[in-house]
């Protein structure tokens, strides 16, 4: 009986994408109506695309060394990435606009999750060079819980939110962590870097053209919009906070159902460290 009220409530959401009152609707709305956003992406895309070209072109030239085909060589992966990530992020957006989108939710464990993840982001700080950045991995949940939940797009709204935080702090920290109550379980991005007025303006549907053309930041609007797109269409909740001075603090729930799985009691380890 609650595995068929659970699919009536997850119809009902979807069906409801495109009522004029919704969250997910005003946020649509929001992204359309931003000339700066689709401005700024067409400006990313092509900026991507002639870095692509012109070090292709350069790693053809003899007259380089190897260490220097080597650098031109790790620049066309990283624009091919950015624009990977770009275009992900966009398309889940038309996919939401136009209806199309489905959750699907499976039987997984929120701490497994978010360490599979923390795993990837110590790779990708090193990677930028973001050396003095220490990873942390904060755990509040006093059970390892497996929950069905829709594991893909949690993922995706950390990468986005983590992303965000990487691009706006040079040295500090940016912890990552999660909790969990009957039938909630609340994930958050803190850093301590330099970025709360910017993404406070940036998360804000009101005023989402004019912080574009204030910051000049289309890959954190675009990052910090389909975030909440994805969200709305869980039937969660994000929101930002002052983390410290200027630090930010994302935190988004999101409605999960308990699997009938033993509890396993987690051996805690407050503000474990992740080595950079």
């Amino acid at each position: 009986m609650s595995e068929r009220v659970n699919n009536i409530n997850l119809i009902n959401t979807l069906d409801g994408l495109h009522e004029g009152d919704s969250p997910v609707e005003k946020n649509i709305e929001s992204m359309i109506n931003c000339p700066a956003l689709i401005s700024g992406l067409s400006h990313e895309m092509r900026t991507h695309m002639n870095s692509i070209v012109a070090f292709t072109f350069l790693l053809n030239n003899s007259n380089f060394n190897d260490e220097e085909r080597k650098e031109f060589s790790h620049q066309i992966l990283d624009s091919c990435e950015q624009l990977m990530f770009m275009f992900d992020n966009f398309f889940d957006s038309v996919f939401i606009d136009t209806g199309n989108v489905s959750s699907e939710p499976k039987n997984c464990s929120i701490n497994n999750l978010v360490s599979e993840l923390i795993d990837e982001f110590g790779v990708f700080i090193k990677k930028e060079g973001k050396n003095e950045i220490v990873l942390i991995h904060e755990n509040q949940a006093l059970f390892n819980d497996e929950v069905f939940i829709d594991n893909v797009r949690v993922n995706k709204v950390l990468r986005n939110l983590f992303r965000n935080s990487v691009n706006n702090t040079s040295s500090g920290y940016i912890k990552i962590g999660h909790s969990q109550t009957d039938g909630i379980v609340t994930f958050y991005v803190l850093d301590s870097g330099t970025g709360y007025v910017k993404n406070s303006d940036l998360m804000s549907e009101k005023s989402l053209h004019e912080a574009i053309l204030k910051y000049n930041d289309t890959t954190s609007a675009l990052n910090l919009a389909v975030s909440k797109l994805i969200i709305s269409t869980l039937g969660g909740r994000i929101w930002i906070e002052r983390n410290g001075i200027s630090g930010t603090g994302f935190y988004f729930t999101l409605p999960v159902k308990k699997s009938r799985t033993t509890q396993i009691p987690i051996k805690k380890f407050n503000d474990t460290r992740i080595a950079i």
